[in-house]
This record gives C-alpha cells, structure tokens and sequence, in this order.
C-alpha cells in the first residue's frame, strides 16, 4: 500500500514537470513584454517616420544578437545551478564593481525613462494632468503591484498587456500594410545610408532590452525551470520571445511608416504622439484611435512592470553574493524572492529618486539617453559568457562551440563600436 502511494507520489511528481516543461508561457512573455518598451516606442517610431521601413533588417540583426547573449545566460544558468551573479563573482571583484556601479545609474536613469514613456502614453489618453504627474502614477503603481504581489499575478499581468498589444498594435500594422505601396520604392526597400547609421545602431542596441537578459536566469528560476534538462525548452522559450519582440518592432515601423513619413509631424513628447494618434484617427475613426493607443500604453506599462520585476533580482543576488565567504565556502542559500529587503530596497531606488528626474522636461530624450547607456552593458555581459561558458563551471557538453564564441566575440565588437559611437552622439 505505502509502494503503491510512494509511485502515486512519484508519478504525480513527474507529471507536475512535464507540465512545466511543456508549458512555456511565462519566462519568455515576460522577457518579450519587458523589452518591447519606450526603447523600441520612440526608435521604431522615429525610424519609420525618417527612413520608412528600409531599416527593418536591422531589428533582425537586433533580436538575433539578443537571442545569442539571452541563451547563453540561461544555458548558463541551467547547466550550472549558478546565477550569473554567481558567475560574474567568480571571475573576480572588478566584475561587482563594474556592476554596481551600472546598475545604480541604470535605476536612476530607466525608472524615469520608462515612468516618462508610460506617462505620455496615457497623456495621450486621457490629457486630465501633466505627462509627467502620469508617469508618476505609474511607477507608484508598478511598485505597489512587485511590492505586494507574487511572481504567478506578476506573470498573468503581463499576458494580458502584451496580449492587447498583439491585437492592437500587431493589427493596426496588418491593416496599413497595403498604405505601403503608395509610398516610394526607397522607404520600402532595405538598405542603409550615411545619415541612418546612428539609428541603425539605436534599433539594434536598443531593441529587447539590456539588463533584463541577465534578469531571464531569475524569471525562468522563478517558473521552476532549475536543471540541465530545461535547457532545451529554454531555448524554445528565448526564441519565441525575440520573435515577438522581432514582430513589434517592425509592426511600429510599419505604422510609422505610413502615417509619418514624408510627413511634417513632429515625434516629440506627449504633443508629438498625439499628432501622429490623430493622423491615424481621421484615416480611420475614433474606435481604432484608441485602440492603438491602448497598444502603445500598453507596451511602456508591461516594459516598466517587467523591469520593476527582473531588475531588482539582479541587486539582490549582488548582495547574497558579497556576503558569500568563498574561502569558507558558507553561504546562504535561500532563494531570492521579492520579500528580500535588498530586492525591495532596489525597486524602491527605481521607482522613487528617479522622479526627480522627471522634471528635465526632455522625456524623449532621456529615453534615447537611457537607450546609449545601456548599450555600454552589452559588452560587459557578451565578454564575461565568452568566458565562464568557456570554464570548466560548465559541463562539456553544455559549453561553448566554437561559433558560440565567434558569434559572442562578435557582439562585443558590435555593442562596444555601438556604445561608444551613441554616448559621442
């Protein structure tokens, strides 16, 4: 009778992994909806309306390079039982330093950026206060939901945002895909210029986000995905979740396009998102107005949701590590969750000292601000994989192949050229 129970057990066990495994719904929305955000907004918008959509293959090249740095963390990951904290500590102090010292600035820097895209979204929708008192709201809002909340509501949360923005923003471009062959052959046809290099570089350092490719090792930890045996399904799961990022993102370029370019609208601030809402409103009437805009808001809200999530793991795992004595070996080996007091005071540092930064009344700017700072961790993150996943922390058959490291020397060159070429610009 107790065998009979114990296989019961057993068999239930292995079913509730099946089902975790199978069900891929989750880490990889989470990671998508996070990076389609302002980033993505305000380039692929601005692109569309400069150079049509001629510079699509670039978010191609964007979500492909995403993809390779954003496997590597999970592979690692998975196939040590180590965050890529752990990971970084492991190669020496100057890679803590080097992180604290960014993920400081990037707090400051993003909670405004993301609070500013979040509060002119809403402008748009209802002009009843400032942007700025909007953005406000938000990012008290984000914080209360990652305060109080768990992962399982934080994650059902932000289907429904990116599910609205497949049917708003996704078929509003599938409508206006016949608007394009009105237009001329050199805003459909791919290529690149002297004056579109610097936002070529914008789409694809800025596309799918920076910081939260080192938070999916948490988010796919959070969704019980812990062994070697995952790694096949996390694969799948990064995948589709670039290309859903891959799809936005030329969906935004293609409703640019055609209302936008050649156009003398003006895609700056709350001002500027309105003209372009009304264009599409007189071309088809109030109802679709609205609904786009709700896609819009909709993708700046489950960006700065997912970021409030995933960011502060990050700092966490940062002071879990530093309190590590390697020498002993003693650690302390509870999980992180978002009751950790380092977690809340991390998410209390994105969410409250960056509103002053709110009152630089340039909130476009700051977001294409924030997008040439965070292209400077790119390189940072693609170098510290080409090694640790070169170690012998690594199973062999888990490590590197030898166009895993090519394709990673690669993005260092691309995002280091890419970083310094945007902050001189």
């Amino acid at each position: 009778m107790e065998l009979e129970k114990k296989n019961l057990e057993n068999t239930k066990k292995e079913k509730q992994k099946k089902n975790k495994k199978t069900s891929i719904i989750g880490p990889g929305i989470v990671l998508a909806a996070t990076g389609i955000g302002s980033g993505d907004l305000i380039t692929n918008t601005t692109v569309g309306s400069e150079f049509g959509i001629m510079l699509a293959w670039a978010v191609i090249i964007g979500v492909s390079l995403k993809l390779l740095l954003t496997e590597s963390v999970g592979r690692f990951t998975l196939a040590t039982g180590q965050t890529i904290l752990e990971g970084w500590r492991s190669l020496g102090k100057w890679t803590m330093g080097y992180f604290i010292i960014y993920v400081t600035l990037f707090g400051l820097i993003y909670g405004a950026s993301i609070a500013s895209a979040s509060g002119i979204m809403m402008y748009a929708i209802l002009p009843i206060i400032p942007w700025w008192a909007w953005a406000i709201i938000h990012s008290v809002a984000g914080f209360t939901l990652i305060w109080f909340g768990r992962y399982k509501i934080f994650e059902r949360v932000i289907t429904v945002l990116i599910g609205i923005m497949s049917v708003t923003i996704v078929g509003s471009a599938i409508m206006l895909i016949p608007n394009l062959a009105d237009l001329p052959a050199e805003a459909l046809i791919p290529a690149i210029s002297s004056d579109s290099v610097y936002r070529v570089l914008s789409i694809v350092g800025g596309i799918g986000g920076t910081m939260a490719l080192a938070a999916y090792g948490y988010w796919i930890q959070a969704k019980g995905w812990n062994d070697k045996s995952y790694i096949p399904f996390m694969r799948m799961d990064a995948t589709v979740a670039y290309s859903v990022t891959g799809l936005f993102s030329i969906s935004l370029m293609v409703i640019s396009t055609v209302f936008l370019y050649g156009s003398n609208v003006s895609f700056e601030g709350a001002n500027g998102i309105r003209d372009f809402l009304q264009l599409y409103g007189d071309s088809f009437g109030t109802a679709p107005q609205i609904i786009l805009t709700i896609g819009f808001w909709s993708a700046t809200v489950s960006s700065l949701l997912g970021s409030w999530n995933g960011i502060p793991y990050l700092f966490a795992d940062f002071v879990r590590v530093m309190k590590k004595d390697y020498k002993t070996g003693s650690e302390n080996t509870q999980p992180i969750t978002e009751k950790n007091p380092a977690y809340r005071v991390y998410l209390a540092w994105l969410t409250f000292p960056s509103m002053l930064l709110l009152l630089v009344n340039k909130p476009v700017g700051l977001i294409l601000f924030y997008a040439a700072l965070g292209s400077l961790f790119l390189p940072f993150l693609a170098l510290t994989l080409l090694i640790l996943l070169n170690s012998k922390q690594v199973g062999s058959e888990f490590r590197n192949k030898f166009y895993h490291n090519g394709l990673l020397v690669f993005v260092i060159v691309v995002f280091l050229t890419l970083g310094v070429v945007k902050l001189i610009g």
